[in-house]
């Protein structure tokens, strides 16, 4: 177990680049499945997820080399029918592998993927597309047996679901026919995986929208492809410059993915400046209160959701949060409400919170991704000492967060906790 040590309060000051997309990376992986011959991806990160992945393939066969943000896949060999379930249930990603694994071999089981504690997230959407077209599923003891000998092009329903869409466009490419899906979800990952199959040889059509077109083609090519920059750390990093009243600039900042976001520094006053794809935060003092709801893309990110609340407590007047999308995604007011930030829970999706408020070190614990991210920004801006424990979740998704912070001027560091 390890734990981060920070010390505040800091005014971030510098320059960070981001790393490639956690929520791109993912899907593609997976999809490599499709293709036989050496695929390389650039731009990887390098995190837990990542990493969780990239074992599931090479224990079904797949030759891997992944150094240096790049990463060499050849899955020619792929033999095993079906994925390694001892790291299926600890990863939620890992649901992505059933398109690939099922085209490929016609069959797949797959136990229930885990991931952070956040709220339930069911897979109905993807059994349900993957019956529509022909496939058969049996579900026994949480683990589902999923057959398709003869898969075909339908018009499928996601339900904006991002995985759900992901999975779907993943069957599709080399099913036989044409699939139409609407409510496709739209975020900017998804657009990458599109991106990455059709150079793959894929045949898609209305990427960007929510209505996707499908041709099913016999064949994808071994390619090269570079991952866009990750939307959530841009956005964080971002958020974390502005509630320090730092001086930050941000490369990898694509605009286009961050439109919602840009609108609430708009409205908070916060003071930046874009020049291509770097966002340079200047210093804000007197920053607006707000009100957000999360949406899906282009709406406001549920996964900035968290990050946003640490500026609403630097924030003049009373900030109010509403997550739409996850029930268990509030879950870090209560630490903030240790370190003396005036937060009120309305109920599991609502909370408000009044500012400016100073926050005090103390001993916190990181109960999912976003929120770990979320209590080192407010750590770094408050005084004294603060411990944040469960910190190996926040390696799932965030690339050298610890480096990256400290090269703004953050006092952070890792250590590890003695065995009680």
């Amino acid at each position: 177990m390890e734990q981060f040590v920070i010390n505040g309060p800091t005014r971030l000051k510098g320059k960070v680049k981001i790393s490639g997309s956690k929520n791109a990376a993912l899907p593609i992986i997976a999809s490599t499945a499709l293709i036989n011959g050496k695929v390389t991806i650039k731009n990887v990160p390098n995190i837990k997820d990542v990493l969780s992945m990239i074992k599931i393939l090479e224990k079904s066969g797949a030759e891997v080399n992944f150094e240096n943000n790049i990463l060499n896949i050849d899955n020619s060999n792929l033999k095993k029918s079906d994925p390694d379930k001892d790291m299926i249930r600890n990863l939620r990603a890992s649901i992505l592998f059933i398109a690939p694994f099922l085209v490929r071999n016609k069959k797949v089981s797959i136990p229930h993927p885990g991931g952070c504690l956040i709220g339930s997230r069911p897979i109905d959407v993807h059994l349900t597309a993957l019956k529509k077209m022909g496939a058969v599923t049996t579900q026994k003891n949480n683990s589902y047996f999923i057959t398709g000998n003869n898969l075909g092009g339908v018009n499928l329903c996601a339900e904006f679901s991002v995985t759900g869409t992901e999975n779907i466009i993943i069957t599709a490419v080399l099913t036989r026919g044409t699939t139409d899906i609407c409510m496709a979800a739209t975020e900017p990952h998804v657009q990458d995986l599109c991106n990455f199959l059709v150079k793959s040889g894929a045949k898609i059509e209305g990427i960007g929208t929510h209505n996707l077109k499908i041709s099913g083609v016999t064949k994808l090519k071994a390619i090269t492809y570079t991952i866009i920059p990750d939307q959530i750390e841009a956005g964080t990093f971002a958020i974390a410059a502005a509630s320090s009243k730092g001086d930050v600039k941000i490369e990898g900042f694509i605009r286009k993915h961050q439109e919602s976001l840009l609108s609430k520094f708009d409205r908070c006053g916060i003071n930046y400046k874009i020049n291509d794809d770097i966002l340079h935060i200047t210093p804000t003092h007197d920053i607006k209160s707000f009100k957000i709801r999360t949406e899906i893309f282009p709406g406001f990110a549920t996964d900035l959701q968290a990050p946003m609340s640490i500026l609403a407590t630097q924030s003049t007047g009373t900030s109010e949060i509403y997550e739409t999308i996850f029930e268990g995604r509030l879950g870090y007011i209560s630490e903030l409400s240790k370190m003396g930030a005036s937060c009120v829970m309305r109920d599991a999706h609502q909370a408000s919170i009044t500012g400016p408020t100073p926050l005090f070190g103390t001993r916190i614990t990181s109960f999912d991704l976003r929120a770990g991210a979320t209590l080192i920004i407010a750590a770094i801006i408050a005084q004294g000492e603060s411990r944040l424990d469960q910190i190996e979740i926040i390696d799932r998704g965030y690339e050298n967060i610890e480096q990256k912070f400290r090269a703004l001027g953050a006092k952070i560091k890792r250590v590890k906790l003695k065995e009680e």
